[in-house]
This record gives structure tokens, C-alpha cells and sequence, in this order.
């Protein structure tokens, strides 16, 4: 399904507004954005969430509104043995994310799920920048012994680069899911980018309850992982 104008509009404000005041990526670790979405359970298998502010769950009161540690309470109803660990940081690029996750994956990981692009998107960063950064990082976690299952979260860009850039880069996520055999959520904030109520006062970065809507989106992609 090809996002609405309105949605594509709110993902350019939505990467707009998780550039601003961040730390360099170069720094290769997470800053004070970044939250761990449940108290650590060292006897679990570890699920790492690799993103952006909306991860983070940047203008939150609290992380544990955030979609990471959504996905963990619906794990722990079900009974399943998944410790979930956030790993978001606001502003951040596909190339800041491929600079870190060494320090990410320095434990092993289940299933890694990455969510990265939308600041790209917002520079008009070359695609193939894109395509190179997501390969690299899914090899990295490919390397983990054993290799993790990965799911890959896909982000639009905006639409004022043009058709053609925005078809090629919402193909970078497809194309790269079945290469690597990642399962795909097609895009995180389906259901919630555009729609007023459920995104916060900047009207781009999602409410609790657009949270809510997100965690769906990947729980429907992760559940059968877990099962």
C-alpha cells in the first residue's frame, strides 16, 4: 500500500524534528535518548530494537510508552521467554546506526529489528547510501553466533525528492527483507503518521496511543518469530 501525501508529510516533519539537538552519530553508542524497554532478564533471549526517536520513544512521558516496551508486555502475557531491549537514539542516520551496532550487538541477540532511514530520507541522502548502510548493519547481526532472526522496519521519504527517489528508497526495505531473509513490517507508523490525535503536539512524533498502533504493526511481524 503506497502512503498518503499526508503521511509522507508527516514522516519529512517527523525526521525534521529527530535531527534537531542530537549528538553525533559518530560517537558510535547510544546517548541519553536511548532506554532499555524492561529490566534486564539475562536468562531471556534478547530481542535488540536498533532505531530512531521513534524507538526511543522521543516526547514521551515515560519509555515504557514507547513500542518497545509495549511489545514486551504483550510477550510476557503470552507467556513467551523474550527479553526486549531499546536501542533507539533520536536523530540518528542509517550511517550512525551502522556506526554503533558493534556496540549493540556486543551481547548476543535472538532477533534483532531494525529501524532506520527516516533522517535519510529527510537529507535526501543517495539510496544506494541507504541500501549499503542496512546491508552492512544486517550482516553485522548475521555474524552473532548463532545469527539472530531479523525483522527490518520500513520508512518512507518524503515526497518533495521526488517519485523516483521515493520509490527507490521505499524499495531498499523490501528488496534488502528478501535478500536477507528478514521478515518486513512495511511501515511503522501506518495507521498513526498524518492523524492528529494520535501524534504529540509537534504532530509528528506519535501519542501513547499512536505507540499503540506501532507496536501493532511490528507485533504482527514478530509474533510468529516468537512462536
Amino acid at each position: 500500500m503506497i502512503p498518503s501525501y499526508a503521511t509522507l508529510s508527516a514522516v519529512v516533519m517527523l525526521t525534521l524534528s529527530g535531527c534537531s539537538g542530537q549528538r553525533p552519530e559518530a560517537a558510535g553508542r547510544p546517548d541519553t535518548a536511548t532506554v532499555t524497554a524492561a529490566p534486564a532478564r539475562s536468562a531471556r533471549p534478547r530481542i535488540v530494537i536498533l532505531g530512531t526517536s521513534l524507538t526511543a520513544g522521543y516526547g514521551l512521558p515515560d519509555p515504557a510508552l514507547a513500542y518497545p516496551a509495549l511489545l514486551q508486555r504483550r510477550i510476557d502475557a503470552a507467556g513467551l521467554k523474550y527479553e526486549v531491549v531499546n536501542r533507539g537514539v533520536s536523530g540518528e542516520t542509517s550511517a550512525g546506526a551502522r556506526a554503533r551496532v558493534d556496540w549493540v550487538l556486543r551481547e548476543p541477540a535472538a532477533i534483532v529489528v531494525l529501524e532506520t532511514g527516516a533522517n535519510d530520507g529527510l537529507r535526501g541522502l543517495e539510496v544506494g547510501s541507504l541500501r549499503a548502510n542496512v546491508q552492512a548493519i544486517l550482516d553485522r547481526a548475521k555474524r552473532l553466533n548463532p545469527p539472530p532472526k531479523l525483522v527490518l522496519i520500513g520508512m518512507e521519504a518524503p515526497p518533495n525528492y521526488g517519485l523516483d527517489y521515493t520509490r527507490q528508497f521505499r524499495a531498499v526495505y523490501s528488496e534488502l527483507a528478501r535478500a536477507n531473509n528478514a521478515a518486513l513490517v512495511p511501515f511503522l507508523l501506518q495507521g498513526v503518521a498524518g492523524i492528529a490525535r494520535l501524534n504529540q503536539a509537534d504532530g509528528v512524533h506519535p501519542t501513547a496511543e499512536g505507540q499503540r498502533i506501532a507496536a501493532e504493526n511490528v507485533w504482527r511481524v514478530l509474533e510468529p518469530l516468537l512462536r
